[in-house]
């Protein structure tokens, strides 16, 4: 199975897609955003609307277990060619190896392997696999934030990757960027790669067949817990794990959980699973004026509107028991409740942003307030 879509829309890959310029939403998002889509624009001297050579460039290094392969001129099918004109050969300059790659987002992230305890950016395929984050030119101290917010979250269950924070003198091959005078990058072990080779994920922009640039609009959480209801090998735990998910992002602040940021994968090739989380930060530290989650639930997107009465119509939405769901909300809550002060005091996030997290904590319905 190539999308998850195809199970829900069975004649989706029957119509052919013909485009000189963007890919189809299945691929396209496979492609970085933002700062790193430039830093690989600007790499192959093209466009940064031009997703063929982009795609072509990181082709054996995508994420997930999809590879674009080029082909022969005479191994291109008759049909993809019947309704095109006169055709014109495109010579596209791939450069080396060392660094072919493509991560889906807007930060700037490096595939790496990790060897004797340094981190090698490159685009081998290897057990050891990471994604590194290097620290934003724009934000400050983002990789001990969401290095924090990962922590917190798991603490009150949420299923997360390896993760570590990494001086920069641990990278090696770093590309030549700019970088933000700070000593730190966030790493994060990859789910897509494991010890037998690559592991098919996809996000829900590309279930949802949707483009980047709408993964904030156009579908809610009701629809991606239907969708894990519907196909998941196991609906009810992908589902309770996803509530969690979405209660740590009002408690912690994550206005940025948007459909690029909730991923399907398939760990023996034919299983259907969430995946770990990823992409934890608290948004609002950056963002004083951010009061909400970056889609509807349940037709409610204002963290402190968000309740247990929310998380119920959100559930009956979907058609699961609310008893089911309510069990891990209480218990999520409670480690919060109890963890996550002592915790925060000993994470590294900086010291202005503990302060944000706190008052926002406070902010919060009675029914998940700290």
């Amino acid at each position: 199975m190539f999308t998850l879509r195809q199970r829900a829309h069975p004649g989706y890959l029957e119509q052919v897609l013909q485009s000189s310029q963007r890919l189809p939403p299945v691929l396209s998002n496979l492609l970085p955003e933002g700062a790193l889509r430039s830093w690989l624009a600007q790499s192959l001297k093209v466009h940064v609307d031009e997703e063929f050579p982009l795609l072509a460039w990181a082709g054996d290094n995508l994420p997930g277990a999809l590879e674009a392969r080029a082909l022969a001129a005479n191994a291109i099918p008759a049909w993809s060619l019947a309704s095109r004109g006169e055709l014109e050969a495109v010579h596209i300059e791939v450069g080396p190896d060392a660094q072919k790659f493509s991560l889906a987002g807007v930060q700037m992230k490096f595939s790496s392997v990790r060897q004797d305890g340094r981190f090698n950016i490159s685009s081998q395929v290897g057990a050891d696999s990471w994604i590194i984050k290097t620290p934003s030119t724009v934000h400050r101290n983002v990789p001990e934030n969401e290095y924090t917010a990962m922590r917190l979250a798991q603490a009150i269950g949420v299923d997360i990757p390896d993760i570590e924070l990494v001086a920069l003198g641990q990278l090696d091959n770093l590309p030549d960027i700019r970088l933000a005078d700070e000593s730190y990058a966030y790493a994060i072990r990859r789910f897509d790669r494991s010890e037998s080779g690559r592991v098919h994920t996809e996000d829900f922009a590309q279930i949802f067949d949707l483009y980047a640039h709408d993964k904030y609009r156009g579908k809610n959480y009701e629809q991606i817990a239907a969708y894990l209801y519907a196909w998941s090998s196991e609906p009810l735990p992908d589902v309770q794990q996803m509530a969690r998910r979405l209660l740590a992002n009002v408690m912690l602040a994550n206005g940025d959980a948007h459909l690029k940021n909730w991923s399907i994968f398939y760990p023996h090739q034919t299983d259907v699973r969430l995946s770990p989380a990823y992409d934890i930060v608290s948004t609002r530290v950056y963002l004083p004026d951010e009061s909400a989650s970056a889609l509807n639930m349940a037709r409610e997107k204002r963290w402190p509107m968000i309740s247990m009465q929310t998380f119920e119509r959100w559930a009956e939405r979907i058609g699961i028991p609310w008893p089911a769901i309510r069990v891990h909300l209480v218990d999520a809550t409670d480690k919060a409740r109890t963890l996550w002060p002592a915790l925060l005091k000993d994470l590294p996030m900086a010291d202005g942003h503990k302060a944000v997290l706190r008052q926002h904590w406070a902010t919060l319905s009675p029914d998940f307030r700290l």
